[in-house]
Protein backbone atom coordinates (compact mmCIF):
# COMPACT_ATOMS: atom_id res chain seq x y z
CA UNK A 1 0.00 0.00 0.00
CA UNK A 2 2.22 2.26 0.75
CA UNK A 3 4.68 1.76 -2.53
CA UNK A 4 0.25 2.79 -4.65
CA UNK A 5 0.41 6.07 -2.02
CA UNK A 6 3.88 7.58 -3.65
CA UNK A 7 3.23 6.18 -7.41
CA UNK A 8 0.09 8.33 -7.10
CA UNK A 9 2.09 11.26 -5.41
CA UNK A 10 5.22 11.24 -8.33
CA UNK A 11 2.12 10.83 -10.98
CA UNK A 12 -0.01 14.18 -9.83
CA UNK A 13 3.43 15.87 -9.64
CA UNK A 14 4.76 14.66 -13.18
CA UNK A 15 1.10 15.97 -14.29
CA UNK A 16 1.57 19.45 -13.02
CA UNK A 17 5.00 20.38 -14.39
CA UNK A 18 3.37 19.52 -17.69
CA UNK A 19 0.98 21.59 -17.28
CA UNK A 20 2.86 24.25 -16.33
CA UNK A 21 5.29 23.82 -19.57
CA UNK A 22 2.73 23.78 -21.93
CA UNK A 23 0.90 27.32 -20.32
CA UNK A 24 4.24 28.48 -21.20
CA UNK A 25 4.74 27.91 -24.73
CA UNK A 26 1.07 27.90 -26.14
CA UNK A 27 -0.10 31.33 -27.78
CA UNK A 28 -2.19 34.02 -25.45
CA UNK A 29 -5.49 34.57 -26.25
CA UNK A 30 -5.78 38.27 -28.46
CA UNK A 31 -6.18 41.07 -25.76
CA UNK A 32 -10.05 41.81 -24.82
CA UNK A 33 -11.13 45.00 -26.37
CA UNK A 34 -13.46 45.95 -23.56
CA UNK A 35 -11.72 47.51 -20.94
CA UNK A 36 -12.54 48.02 -16.97
CA UNK A 37 -13.61 51.58 -16.27
CA UNK A 38 -11.03 53.90 -15.82
CA UNK A 39 -10.41 54.16 -12.22
CA UNK A 40 -8.46 57.67 -10.77
CA UNK A 41 -4.70 57.17 -10.39
CA UNK A 42 -4.09 55.76 -6.19
CA UNK A 43 -1.08 57.46 -4.25
CA UNK A 44 2.05 55.31 -4.00
CA UNK A 45 2.20 53.01 -1.33
CA UNK A 46 -1.34 53.77 -0.90
CA UNK A 47 -2.99 50.52 1.04
CA UNK A 48 -5.88 48.95 -1.56
CA UNK A 49 -9.18 49.89 -0.62
CA UNK A 50 -11.67 47.38 0.88
CA UNK A 51 -13.51 45.69 -2.22
CA UNK A 52 -17.00 47.74 -2.04
CA UNK A 53 -21.07 45.95 -2.75
CA UNK A 54 -22.56 47.45 -5.54
CA UNK A 55 -24.86 49.79 -3.91
CA UNK A 56 -29.08 48.29 -3.91
CA UNK A 57 -31.13 49.57 -6.94
CA UNK A 58 -33.75 52.48 -5.51
CA UNK A 59 -37.54 52.09 -5.62
CA UNK A 60 -39.02 54.11 -7.97
CA UNK A 61 -42.44 55.40 -5.91
CA UNK A 62 -45.72 54.03 -7.49
CA UNK A 63 -46.74 57.01 -8.91
CA UNK A 64 -44.03 58.22 -10.70
CA UNK A 65 -44.24 58.35 -14.54
CA UNK A 66 -42.17 56.24 -16.43
CA UNK A 67 -38.78 57.27 -17.55
CA UNK A 68 -37.21 57.52 -21.42
CA UNK A 69 -34.81 54.50 -19.76
CA UNK A 70 -37.07 52.36 -18.36
CA UNK A 71 -38.64 49.57 -19.67
CA UNK A 72 -41.99 50.29 -20.25
CA UNK A 73 -45.23 47.82 -20.17
CA UNK A 74 -47.90 47.71 -22.08
CA UNK A 75 -51.27 48.85 -20.16
CA UNK A 76 -53.79 46.46 -19.31
CA UNK A 77 -56.00 45.69 -21.91
CA UNK A 78 -59.52 46.06 -19.71
CA UNK A 79 -58.60 48.57 -17.54
CA UNK A 80 -57.93 51.02 -21.00
CA UNK A 81 -61.56 49.93 -22.03
CA UNK A 82 -63.02 51.24 -18.69
CA UNK A 83 -61.44 54.36 -18.70
CA UNK A 84 -61.84 55.31 -22.84
CA UNK A 85 -64.17 57.81 -23.85
CA UNK A 86 -64.98 58.12 -27.83
CA UNK A 87 -66.07 61.99 -28.75
CA UNK A 88 -67.29 62.68 -32.14
CA UNK A 89 -66.45 66.33 -32.86
CA UNK A 90 -66.47 67.69 -36.83
CA UNK A 91 -64.39 67.90 -39.96
CA UNK A 92 -60.54 68.58 -39.02
CA UNK A 93 -59.71 72.56 -39.14
CA UNK A 94 -62.73 73.84 -37.01
CA UNK A 95 -63.39 74.67 -33.74
CA UNK A 96 -65.23 71.12 -32.86
CA UNK A 97 -62.25 68.90 -33.75
CA UNK A 98 -59.49 71.43 -31.79
CA UNK A 99 -61.58 71.02 -28.63
CA UNK A 100 -61.72 67.19 -29.24
CA UNK A 101 -58.09 67.17 -29.01
CA UNK A 102 -58.04 69.59 -26.07
CA UNK A 103 -60.41 67.40 -23.96
CA UNK A 104 -57.52 64.74 -25.33
CA UNK A 105 -54.39 66.49 -24.15
CA UNK A 106 -55.79 67.85 -20.86
CA UNK A 107 -57.62 64.92 -19.37
CA UNK A 108 -55.92 61.77 -20.19
CA UNK A 109 -53.82 60.38 -16.93
CA UNK A 110 -52.91 56.51 -18.22
CA UNK A 111 -54.88 56.16 -15.27
CA UNK A 112 -58.57 56.37 -15.15
CA UNK A 113 -59.34 58.31 -18.20
CA UNK A 114 -58.73 58.84 -21.81
CA UNK A 115 -60.31 60.53 -24.64
CA UNK A 116 -60.41 59.29 -28.30
CA UNK A 117 -61.90 62.09 -30.58
CA UNK A 118 -63.13 60.71 -33.25
CA UNK A 119 -63.99 63.22 -36.84
CA UNK A 120 -67.66 63.21 -37.64
CA UNK A 121 -69.70 65.36 -40.30
CA UNK A 122 -71.10 68.00 -37.77
CA UNK A 123 -73.74 68.62 -35.61
CA UNK A 124 -76.51 67.09 -37.58
CA UNK A 125 -75.16 63.80 -38.51
CA UNK A 126 -73.22 63.34 -34.56
CA UNK A 127 -76.71 62.53 -33.36
CA UNK A 128 -77.61 59.89 -35.95
CA UNK A 129 -74.01 58.72 -34.82
CA UNK A 130 -74.59 58.98 -31.09
CA UNK A 131 -77.89 57.45 -31.33
CA UNK A 132 -76.56 54.46 -33.11
CA UNK A 133 -72.65 54.15 -33.42
CA UNK A 134 -71.80 51.42 -30.71
CA UNK A 135 -68.21 53.17 -30.53
CA UNK A 136 -69.31 56.87 -29.97
CA UNK A 137 -69.69 58.08 -26.33
CA UNK A 138 -70.30 61.62 -26.40
CA UNK A 139 -70.59 64.28 -29.40
CA UNK A 140 -70.89 67.68 -30.73
CA UNK A 141 -74.16 69.19 -31.63
CA UNK A 142 -75.70 72.79 -31.46
CA UNK A 143 -78.52 73.44 -29.12
CA UNK A 144 -81.18 74.02 -32.21
CA UNK A 145 -80.45 71.02 -33.97
CA UNK A 146 -82.99 69.17 -32.31
CA UNK A 147 -85.69 71.57 -33.94
CA UNK A 148 -84.62 71.06 -36.95
CA UNK A 149 -84.70 67.02 -36.80
CA UNK A 150 -88.76 68.32 -35.84
CA UNK A 151 -89.19 70.06 -39.03
CA UNK A 152 -86.75 68.12 -41.64
CA UNK A 153 -87.27 64.98 -40.10
CA UNK A 154 -90.37 65.11 -38.29
CA UNK A 155 -89.36 63.84 -35.16
CA UNK A 156 -91.09 66.11 -32.38
CA UNK A 157 -88.06 65.32 -29.73
CA UNK A 158 -84.77 64.18 -30.31
CA UNK A 159 -83.45 65.50 -27.68
CA UNK A 160 -85.36 63.17 -25.18
CA UNK A 161 -83.27 60.65 -26.38
CA UNK A 162 -79.78 62.74 -25.55
CA UNK A 163 -78.26 64.30 -22.43
CA UNK A 164 -76.35 67.33 -22.43
CA UNK A 165 -73.06 68.14 -20.57
CA UNK A 166 -71.48 71.33 -21.04
CA UNK A 167 -71.57 74.63 -23.47
CA UNK A 168 -68.54 74.22 -25.21
CA UNK A 169 -68.67 77.77 -27.10
CA UNK A 170 -70.94 79.67 -29.79
CA UNK A 171 -71.80 79.57 -33.44
CA UNK A 172 -72.48 82.86 -34.85
CA UNK A 173 -74.77 82.85 -37.98
CA UNK A 174 -72.85 84.42 -41.05
CA UNK A 175 -75.56 85.44 -43.75
CA UNK A 176 -72.71 86.39 -46.99
CA UNK A 177 -75.60 87.59 -49.74
CA UNK A 178 -75.40 89.75 -53.03
CA UNK A 179 -75.59 93.71 -52.24
CA UNK A 180 -79.27 93.95 -53.20
CA UNK A 181 -80.56 91.85 -50.02
CA UNK A 182 -80.30 94.37 -47.32
CA UNK A 183 -82.18 92.47 -45.03
CA UNK A 184 -83.05 88.55 -44.18
CA UNK A 185 -86.25 89.53 -45.05
CA UNK A 186 -85.07 89.80 -48.73
CA UNK A 187 -84.10 86.30 -48.85
CA UNK A 188 -87.99 85.13 -48.93
CA UNK A 189 -88.34 83.15 -52.26
CA UNK A 190 -84.41 83.36 -53.03
CA UNK A 191 -81.80 80.60 -53.47
CA UNK A 192 -79.93 79.78 -50.11
CA UNK A 193 -76.83 77.76 -50.21
CA UNK A 194 -76.37 76.05 -46.76
CA UNK A 195 -74.66 72.35 -46.33
CA UNK A 196 -76.74 70.18 -43.93
CA UNK A 197 -74.14 70.36 -40.89
CA UNK A 198 -72.57 73.75 -41.67
CA UNK A 199 -75.50 76.04 -42.41
CA UNK A 200 -78.53 74.30 -42.97
CA UNK A 201 -79.96 72.84 -39.65
CA UNK A 202 -79.52 76.92 -38.28
CA UNK A 203 -81.14 78.39 -41.68
CA UNK A 204 -84.49 76.27 -40.97
CA UNK A 205 -84.92 76.90 -38.10
CA UNK A 206 -84.45 81.13 -38.02
CA UNK A 207 -86.80 80.95 -40.98
CA UNK A 208 -89.20 79.28 -40.22
CA UNK A 209 -89.49 80.80 -37.34
CA UNK A 210 -89.34 84.31 -39.07
CA UNK A 211 -91.77 82.89 -41.53
CA UNK A 212 -89.00 83.34 -44.70
CA UNK A 213 -89.49 80.36 -47.24
CA UNK A 214 -86.30 79.97 -48.95
CA UNK A 215 -85.34 77.34 -51.80
CA UNK A 216 -82.21 75.77 -50.01
CA UNK A 217 -79.59 74.27 -52.02
CA UNK A 218 -77.80 72.03 -49.48
CA UNK A 219 -75.68 68.97 -51.08
CA UNK A 220 -71.89 70.53 -51.79
CA UNK A 221 -69.02 71.10 -50.06
CA UNK A 222 -67.81 74.49 -48.21
CA UNK A 223 -65.60 75.45 -51.46
CA UNK A 224 -68.44 74.87 -53.69
CA UNK A 225 -70.85 76.51 -51.91
CA UNK A 226 -68.77 79.86 -51.33
CA UNK A 227 -68.08 79.74 -55.30
CA UNK A 228 -71.57 79.76 -55.91
CA UNK A 229 -71.95 82.73 -54.03
CA UNK A 230 -68.99 83.84 -55.46
CA UNK A 231 -70.55 83.44 -59.45
CA UNK A 232 -74.03 84.44 -58.39
CA UNK A 233 -75.53 80.89 -58.91
CA UNK A 234 -77.37 81.84 -55.99
CA UNK A 235 -78.54 85.00 -53.97
CA UNK A 236 -77.51 84.28 -50.19
CA UNK A 237 -74.60 81.65 -48.45
CA UNK A 238 -75.85 80.78 -44.44
CA UNK A 239 -72.99 79.08 -41.88
CA UNK A 240 -73.36 78.65 -38.45
CA UNK A 241 -69.81 78.52 -37.24
CA UNK A 242 -67.25 79.82 -35.06
CA UNK A 243 -66.22 83.27 -36.04
CA UNK A 244 -63.95 84.53 -37.41
CA UNK A 245 -65.17 81.76 -40.06
CA UNK A 246 -61.73 81.47 -42.54
CA UNK A 247 -63.37 80.73 -46.01
CA UNK A 248 -65.19 84.16 -45.33
CA UNK A 249 -63.06 85.83 -44.67
CA UNK A 250 -60.88 85.08 -47.91
CA UNK A 251 -63.25 85.52 -50.04
CA UNK A 252 -62.04 88.20 -52.84
CA UNK A 253 -64.41 91.09 -52.89
CA UNK A 254 -63.13 94.17 -54.54
CA UNK A 255 -66.28 95.16 -55.88
CA UNK A 256 -68.15 95.10 -53.30
CA UNK A 257 -70.79 92.88 -54.57
CA UNK A 258 -71.19 90.53 -51.69
CA UNK A 259 -71.79 91.36 -48.15
CA UNK A 260 -72.62 90.21 -44.27
CA UNK A 261 -76.51 90.84 -43.52
CA UNK A 262 -77.76 91.67 -40.06
CA UNK A 263 -79.79 88.65 -38.19
CA UNK A 264 -82.02 90.61 -35.93
CA UNK A 265 -82.28 89.38 -32.29
CA UNK A 266 -85.90 89.03 -32.98
CA UNK A 267 -88.39 87.77 -29.79
CA UNK A 268 -89.43 84.50 -31.87
CA UNK A 269 -85.50 83.83 -31.54
CA UNK A 270 -85.02 84.73 -28.07
CA UNK A 271 -85.60 81.40 -26.67
CA UNK A 272 -82.78 79.72 -28.42
CA UNK A 273 -80.22 81.85 -29.41
CA UNK A 274 -78.01 84.61 -27.96
CA UNK A 275 -77.29 88.10 -29.41
CA UNK A 276 -73.96 88.76 -31.17
CA UNK A 277 -72.20 91.33 -33.45
CA UNK A 278 -70.01 90.48 -36.52
CA UNK A 279 -67.43 93.33 -37.51
CA UNK A 280 -65.45 95.37 -40.21
CA UNK A 281 -62.30 94.02 -38.46
CA UNK A 282 -63.20 90.91 -38.26
CA UNK A 283 -64.42 90.34 -41.88
CA UNK A 284 -62.94 93.41 -44.04
CA UNK A 285 -63.73 92.10 -47.10
CA UNK A 286 -67.52 91.41 -46.47
CA UNK A 287 -68.27 94.97 -44.18
CA UNK A 288 -66.45 98.61 -44.20
CA UNK A 289 -64.26 99.68 -41.95
CA UNK A 290 -65.59 100.35 -38.42
CA UNK A 291 -68.65 98.82 -39.28
CA UNK A 292 -70.49 95.95 -37.46
CA UNK A 293 -73.66 94.34 -37.90
CA UNK A 294 -76.12 92.26 -35.42
CA UNK A 295 -76.61 88.79 -35.73
CA UNK A 296 -77.87 85.56 -33.54
CA UNK A 297 -75.54 82.81 -31.93
CA UNK A 298 -76.52 79.28 -30.98
CA UNK A 299 -74.30 77.22 -28.40
CA UNK A 300 -73.03 74.22 -29.24
CA UNK A 301 -73.14 71.48 -26.47
CA UNK A 302 -71.01 68.49 -25.80
CA UNK A 303 -74.10 65.81 -25.79
CA UNK A 304 -74.08 61.79 -24.48
CA UNK A 305 -76.70 59.34 -25.44
CA UNK A 306 -79.07 59.15 -22.34
CA UNK A 307 -77.29 56.03 -20.58
CA UNK A 308 -79.19 54.34 -18.20
CA UNK A 309 -77.61 54.54 -14.35
CA UNK A 310 -75.36 52.49 -13.26
CA UNK A 311 -74.68 51.11 -16.75
CA UNK A 312 -70.64 50.43 -17.70
CA UNK A 313 -71.73 53.15 -20.62
CA UNK A 314 -72.51 55.84 -17.78
CA UNK A 315 -70.06 54.87 -15.85
CA UNK A 316 -67.58 55.99 -18.25
CA UNK A 317 -68.86 58.82 -19.27
CA UNK A 318 -69.34 59.54 -15.47
CA UNK A 319 -66.11 58.91 -15.24
CA UNK A 320 -65.09 61.38 -17.94
CA UNK A 321 -67.42 64.36 -16.26
CA UNK A 322 -65.79 64.34 -13.42
CA UNK A 323 -62.58 64.82 -15.06
CA UNK A 324 -63.68 67.33 -16.89
CA UNK A 325 -65.46 69.48 -14.43
CA UNK A 326 -62.47 69.15 -12.18
CA UNK A 327 -60.30 70.40 -14.57
CA UNK A 328 -62.43 73.12 -16.61
CA UNK A 329 -59.97 76.16 -15.78
CA UNK A 330 -57.31 74.35 -17.59
CA UNK A 331 -59.21 74.82 -21.21
CA UNK A 332 -59.57 78.49 -20.57
CA UNK A 333 -55.81 79.26 -20.18
CA UNK A 334 -53.65 79.24 -23.49
CA UNK A 335 -52.54 77.38 -25.77
CA UNK A 336 -56.18 75.98 -25.88
CA UNK A 337 -58.50 77.28 -28.33
CA UNK A 338 -59.66 80.70 -27.52
CA UNK A 339 -63.20 79.65 -28.14
CA UNK A 340 -62.80 78.00 -24.40
CA UNK A 341 -63.59 81.36 -23.02
CA UNK A 342 -67.20 80.91 -23.97
CA UNK A 343 -67.66 77.28 -22.38
CA UNK A 344 -69.58 77.16 -19.44
CA UNK A 345 -70.52 73.58 -17.75
CA UNK A 346 -73.36 74.88 -15.23
CA UNK A 347 -75.55 76.84 -17.86
CA UNK A 348 -79.22 75.89 -18.32
CA UNK A 349 -80.33 74.79 -21.96
CA UNK A 350 -83.72 75.36 -22.86
CA UNK A 351 -85.17 71.95 -24.26
CA UNK A 352 -82.47 70.06 -22.81
CA UNK A 353 -81.67 67.65 -20.36
CA UNK A 354 -78.77 67.78 -18.76
CA UNK A 355 -76.61 64.30 -17.90
CA UNK A 356 -77.75 62.91 -14.62
CA UNK A 357 -73.83 62.68 -13.40
CA UNK A 358 -72.94 66.01 -14.65
CA UNK A 359 -75.76 67.53 -12.14
CA UNK A 360 -74.98 65.48 -9.50
CA UNK A 361 -71.26 67.04 -9.49
CA UNK A 362 -72.64 70.27 -9.76
CA UNK A 363 -74.49 69.58 -6.71
CA UNK A 364 -71.72 68.61 -4.75
CA UNK A 365 -69.35 71.46 -6.09
CA UNK A 366 -71.91 74.12 -5.95
CA UNK A 367 -71.17 77.49 -5.56
CA UNK A 368 -72.96 80.46 -4.13
CA UNK A 369 -74.52 82.82 -6.77
CA UNK A 370 -72.67 85.57 -8.09
CA UNK A 371 -73.58 89.09 -7.92
CA UNK A 372 -75.94 90.54 -10.65
CA UNK A 373 -73.00 93.01 -12.45
CA UNK A 374 -71.12 89.61 -12.28
CA UNK A 375 -73.58 87.78 -13.94
CA UNK A 376 -73.83 90.54 -16.74
CA UNK A 377 -70.48 90.92 -17.16
CA UNK A 378 -70.39 87.23 -18.10
CA UNK A 379 -73.44 87.69 -20.22
CA UNK A 380 -71.49 90.48 -22.09
CA UNK A 381 -67.94 88.29 -22.92
CA UNK A 382 -70.02 85.17 -23.80
CA UNK A 383 -71.99 87.03 -26.44
CA UNK A 384 -69.00 89.06 -27.58
CA UNK A 385 -71.35 92.37 -26.93
CA UNK A 386 -69.89 95.75 -26.06
CA UNK A 387 -71.18 98.37 -23.96
CA UNK A 388 -68.75 101.26 -24.65
CA UNK A 389 -69.61 104.81 -23.09
CA UNK A 390 -73.19 104.30 -24.34
CA UNK A 391 -75.61 104.16 -21.25
CA UNK A 392 -78.54 103.30 -23.49
CA UNK A 393 -77.24 100.58 -25.26
CA UNK A 394 -75.90 99.17 -21.46
CA UNK A 395 -79.27 99.43 -20.43
CA UNK A 396 -80.85 97.91 -23.22
CA UNK A 397 -78.28 94.90 -23.11
CA UNK A 398 -79.03 94.89 -19.09
CA UNK A 399 -82.85 94.16 -20.56
CA UNK A 400 -81.80 91.58 -23.05
CA UNK A 401 -79.36 89.87 -20.16
CA UNK A 402 -82.28 90.02 -17.95
CA UNK A 403 -84.94 87.81 -20.31
CA UNK A 404 -82.01 86.39 -21.05
CA UNK A 405 -81.94 84.65 -17.72
CA UNK A 406 -85.58 84.17 -17.23
CA UNK A 407 -85.43 81.83 -20.37
CA UNK A 408 -82.71 79.64 -18.73
CA UNK A 409 -84.05 79.11 -15.33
Amino acid sequence: MTYIRSLTIALTALCLVASSALAQTAPRAPQQTQRAPQQTPRAPQQAAPAPQTAPAPQQTPATALPGADDVWTIPDRDRINEGTVTVITAPAGGATSVFGSDMARVLDDDASVRVVPVLGKGPVRNVVDILHLKSIDMGAVAADVPEFYKLQYKIPDIASQLRYIAKLYHNEIHVIAKSSIKSLADLNGKKVVAQTDVGLYSAKVIFSRLNIKANFDFQMDDGTAIQKIVDGEADAYVVSTGKVFPLARAIKNENRALHLVSVPYDRRLQDLYLPTTLSGDEYPNLLAPGETIDTVATSVLLVSFNWPENTERYNRVARFVDAFFSKFDEFQKPPRHPKWKEANISLTIPGWQRFKAADDWLARNRQSPDAQRGRFEQFLVETGLTTGDDPARREALFRQFIEWQKRRQ
